[in-house]
């Protein structure tokens, strides 16, 4: 039997008295994985980004791990609920234009404590002052770098379009803005270098493509490893008691943490590890979180199909924004129906294995996104559900 046959037969044993869709998490897996992760950051803290979590009791699990310290949100009503929840340090990664939820930040001297805030604009400070309404609690503020790989004069761009902020002198300059302001404090750097934390350098079938990937990437980190120390040396000027420098994510963590500039690197995507995390040369994982669908039809020879299934990923679409058929081994969509939102036909010689009601267990493409999906996940030890916890949706949060 295959290591991937006898997940299957355990998360089997273990859901058999649940009925699917259902989605689970190995925790043996994601303990190994938040493991590696600690490895890979080399004695520097791992702050937990929790839109690839979504799950309070599991955020809970890893941060009481050595080597974990802080949580990375994606948005401010998430990141006033947490604080709320007991987290002390959550960093927004985002920039907000919620009003309400800077009101209620600028009011309590609990949450302006916890919380920092994403800036890249002046504007942003502004929309910050305008909401605070009767609030005075001094709001802490982190700048973000714009991480891209700009080639041949700006003409081509290689990386997110996020932040305006892409010289030292850029960062520098809202630094002393954010200093000269009242209720403001610069407290942390950020940069996200996502087209080498999240682009893999090991695309399946396409050498010619991972080649020149893995020659992007190694270019882009050197001239960031550069230009962030640069950055850090123009702000700590400004600011000489900054408290962080972060960088990276899941599939770069081991290179950010080289960099001196850098006290703390992002991940959480790695303790998933969704299906968009199998092609990297640098790292490999377990997958962790799972989804299964049930068999209710069997419409021909080689050919089974699902209720549901249909889960797209964000970003640009294509095939790889799919869930991926995961268990059994051999299973794959009907390329004139793909993953459907009501039905999906999977094909493959496993479908005649397979009878109505059996579980047919998936890969999302990316981690958190699993949890808009579900209510709650069962937590699997061996061959047994152990507990069950709620996602943020399962508490009543749909926060994007």
């Amino acid at each position: 039997m295959t290591a991937r046959a006898a997940d299957r037969a355990r998360y089997d044993r273990a859901t058999a008295h649940l009925d699917a869709p259902v989605a689970i998490v190995d925790l043996e897996a994601f303990d190994a994985n938040a493991d590696d992760l600690v490895r890979r950051a080399g004695g520097k803290p791992v702050r937990v980004a929790s839109k690839s979590v979504r799950c309070r009791a599991l955020l809970e699990r890893v941060l009481a791990k050595d080597g974990f310290g802080g949580i990375m949100s994606f948005t401010l009503a998430e990141s006033l609920w947490l604080a709320r929840s007991g987290f002390d340090d959550v960093l927004l990664a985002y920039p907000s234009a919620d009003r309400a939820a800077f009101a209620e930040l600028a009011a309590d001297p609990k949450l302006a404590a916890a919380v920092t805030v994403m800036v890249d604009d002046i504007a942003q400070l502004d929309l910050i002052d305008a909401a605070r309404g009767d609030g005075r609690e001094v709001v802490r503020v982190c700048l973000e770098l714009d991480t891209s790989l700009k080639l041949l004069g700006g003409r081509v761009r290689v990386g997110a379009r996020r932040s305006p902020l892409h010289s030292p002198a850029d960062v520098a300059a809202l630094a002393r803005a954010v200093a000269r302001r009242p209720g403001f404090r610069v407290v942390g750097i950020m940069a996200y270098e996502g087209h080498i934390a999240g682009v893999g350098d090991a695309v399946a079938g396409r050498p010619l493509r991972s080649r020149a990937i893995r020659l992007m990437q190694a270019a882009a980190r050197r001239e960031l490893a550069e230009r962030r120390a640069a950055v850090v040396r123009a702000v700590r000027a400004v600011v000489p008691e900054l408290e962080f420098v972060n960088g990276g994510g899941t599939g770069s963590v081991q290179h950010t943490v080289a960099e001196d500039a850098v006290t703390e690197v992002a991940a959480g995507s790695g303790l998933y590890v969704p299906r968009l995390f199998d092609n990297y040369t640098s790292f490999s994982g377990r997958p962790a979180a799972l989804f299964a669908q049930p068999v209710v039809r069997r419409p021909g020879v080689g050919v089974v199909t699902v209720l549901g299934g249909g889960y797209p990923a964000s970003g640009a679409t294509g095939p790889d924004r799919l869930p991926v058929p995961y268990l059994p081994e051999g299973l794959r969509y009907d390329p004139q129906e793909g993953a459907g939102e009501v039905q999906t036909p999977l094909l493959g010689s496993p479908a005649d294995d397979l009878l109505v009601g059996d579980k047919v267990w998936f890969r999302h493409a990316k981690a958190g996104e699993l949890c808009e999906r579900f209510d709650s996940l069962h937590l699997v030890e061996g061959d047994r559900v152990t507990a069950t916890v709620p996602t943020y949706r399962g508490e009543g949060h749909t926060f994007l």
